[in-house]
């Protein structure tokens, strides 16, 4: 009986098995299928608020006149304002990077600064003063960093905060019109981390209803009066002050006809200094006061019925006054002279828009039946540069998930030089780098270059671009293709070039400094010289050449993916730099 027990059990466990798998697979997809469905409705049924893209208006004031005002990148979620800290970051002309899962942010103001470090779900900010003698400090965000789509967010108003405390200079973000200041000029106090020790609160008010500061501010100086006279050719702004004289900056009014005056160490009531006028050019001045002593005025221009030709500020020492003298006259062009500078703005913006840095091409010499130069050991450029040029689109795509890479060939394939040009071109790329190792007859010569097109100013820079041109007779009808390629014709690309002569140059400097081995020594520096390869390109170009086969020491090395990758990275971070400098002056173009 236990025998036939166990056949049955048997045989039932064999049917179960054949069929009843088949039903559970078949319920547990229909399981899933709803699952998914009732997700998507309950989502929609909740209103899932996805971030709009946006940007933020920042006006930076250096002193002694100076200053610029740039785009800051931003999303807009369930009416709140997140800002991007790196592009804040860049606008303020600070270092930054990404390390260990952190954002790291240099101050590079001076020797004395320190760096500080953000990481998404942490609103612990660690702060490392340059100086070794100072220990470590803490700042504790009330918001804490949110990382989406591989950058790093917080609220307008606590990254202001932040960078207010941490770099001590005043930089405020004003919902009402949207923009954010920054004051980066005056003195700062005694540099000291414990300062960091506690959390970002909200800043006190400074100022009581009179107008008066506490008793440690009693020295500022206070704006106590503004009165606006029209005149036939514009208009004369009178502030009156009790106090000493004190630091003014001026910012020429914006797009929307805004202006911005500054007095540095100086308080007064913002209620009574805050006005509207009702006719002439001036319409309206509105007040803010700074935590640590200083004083702004918005002035809002009429710019839709006058055009502002110009904006001064004196100080007239006798009545103790400061005036700001705006020169203008009616706009009898009216909405036609708009709607020109309108349609001039859009022309900009497509223009800029059109060298918008998103895509980089890379270029890996040789290749396929070229091999390139090959070392005593039997190591051919082709393979290495390769590997090099991989591994620096590799971290492109990593580091810069925005921009789109495009090789000239992925493959130990052979590609024409003229058509590396042309993949470039059609792909609208705006940064071209190739790749490359040396050789040289004296095997002791060793060490990086890196070349930009132009005629040969030496006799060493003639001979590399003879090399690495040789590539043009593997290639079937190579005479006919480059008869034009001449002394004469070079020059003329040359000049054609000249309009990213300078990027290039840029860019050459910035890649160099940064793929030099230990000791600095091996650096052979940045020459110009009638690369083929560079011929086509319309766009800033570069070629490396990162150390000499030739030579056994550097061949053993170059031979080793430690190096190659080194190599990628030490590229990449040249790159950075650049395209850091690229987009501050691109986005401080926007509203210049």
């Amino acid at each position: 009986m236990v025998t036939g027990f166990v056949i049955r059990q048997y045989f039932l466990f064999i049917i179960m098995s054949s069929f009843g798998f088949r039903l559970f697979r078949l319920f547990f997809c229909q399981l899933c299928l709803v699952l998914a469905l009732v997700s998507m409705a309950l989502l929609d049924a909740e209103g899932v608020v996805r971030p709009e893209s946006a940007t933020l208006s920042l006006q930076v004031s250096k002193g002694n006149g100076e200053g610029y005002r740039i785009k800051v990148f931003a999303l807009r979620k369930a009416g709140n304002i997140l800002i991007d800290v790196e592009s804040f970051a860049r606008a303020l002309r600070l270092g930054f990077r990404q390390s260990n899962g952190f954002l790291v942010i240099d101050e590079a103001e001076t020797l004395s600064g320190s760096s500080c470090q953000l990481r998404d779900g942490n609103n612990f900010v660690s702060i490392v003063s340059k100086d070794p003698r100072q220990e470590p400090g803490t700042m504790q965000l009330q918001a804490t960093p949110v990382q989406i789509a591989s950058k790093l967010y917080l609220p307008v108003s606590q990254a202001c905060r932040f960078f207010s405390l941490w770099l001590q200079r005043e930089v405020r973000y004003d919902p009402a019109t949207g923009l954010i200041s920054a004051i980066l000029w005056g003195e700062r106090p005694a540099y000291s981390l414990k300062k960091f020790s506690s959390s970002i609160q909200d800043e006190p008010e400074p100022v009581g209803s009179n107008g008066k500061r506490a008793a440690s501010s009693e020295a500022l100086t206070v704006i106590s009066g503004v009165s606006v006279e029209n005149r036939e050719n514009g208009a004369l702004i009178s502030f009156s002050a009790v106090g000493n004289s004190v630091r003014t900056l001026l910012m020429k009014p914006d797009k929307n006809g805004i202006a911005y005056l500054t007095f540095q160490n100086a308080t007064g009531n913002v209620d009574e200094m805050t006005k509207s006028f009702g006719v002439g050019i001036v319409q309206a001045v509105k007040a803010k006061r700074f935590q640590k002593g200083g004083f702004q005025v918005a002035l809002s221009m009429d710019n839709r019925s006058y055009r502002i030709n110009s904006m001064e500020v004196k100080r007239d020492d006798i009545n103790n006054r400061y005036l700001v003298y705006v020169a203008g006259e009616p706009d009898t062009g009216g909405g036609g002279m708009r709607e020109k500078e309108s349609q001039i703005s859009r022309v900009i913006e497509r223009d800029i828009e059109k060298w918008k840095f998103d895509t980089v091409v890379l270029d890996a010499g040789h290749g396929g039946k070229d091999p390139g130069a090959i070392g005593g050991h039997g190591t051919m450029e082709k393979d290495v540069v390769l590997n090099i040029v991989r591994d620096l689109g590799s971290i492109i795509a990593r580091q810069w998930p925005d921009i789109k890479v495009v090789y000239t060939r992925n493959s130990d394939v052979f590609i024409p030089l003229h058509e590396r040009g042309k993949i470039a071109n059609r792909s609208g790329g705006k940064l071209f780098v190739s790749i490359h190792c040396n050789a040289n007859s004296k095997s002791h010569i060793r060490g990086q270059e890196v070349y930009i097109l132009g005629p040969h100013r030496t006799q060493k820079s003639l001979e590399v671009a003879m090399f690495e041109n040789s590539v043009i007779t593997r290639e079937a009808d190579y005479r006919e293709r480059y008869k034009g390629f001449s002394t004469e014709y070079l020059i003329m690309s040359s000049m054609a070039q000249n309009a990213f002569a300078k990027q290039s140059t840029t860019l050459a400097q910035d890649v160099l400094k940064r793929i030099e081995r230990k000791g600095g020594t091996t650096s052979r520096g940045v020459h110009q010289a009638g690369f083929m390869v560079l011929w086509t390109p319309s766009m800033p170009s570069i070629l490396i050449e990162t150390g000499y086969l030739s030579n056994p020491e550097e061949e053993r090395i170059l031979r080793e993916r430690k190096e190659q990758i080194r190599i990628a990275e030490a590229v990449f971070q040249g790159l950075d730099r650049y395209r850091r400098n690229n987009e501050t002056a691109r986005l401080s173009a926007v509203e210049r």
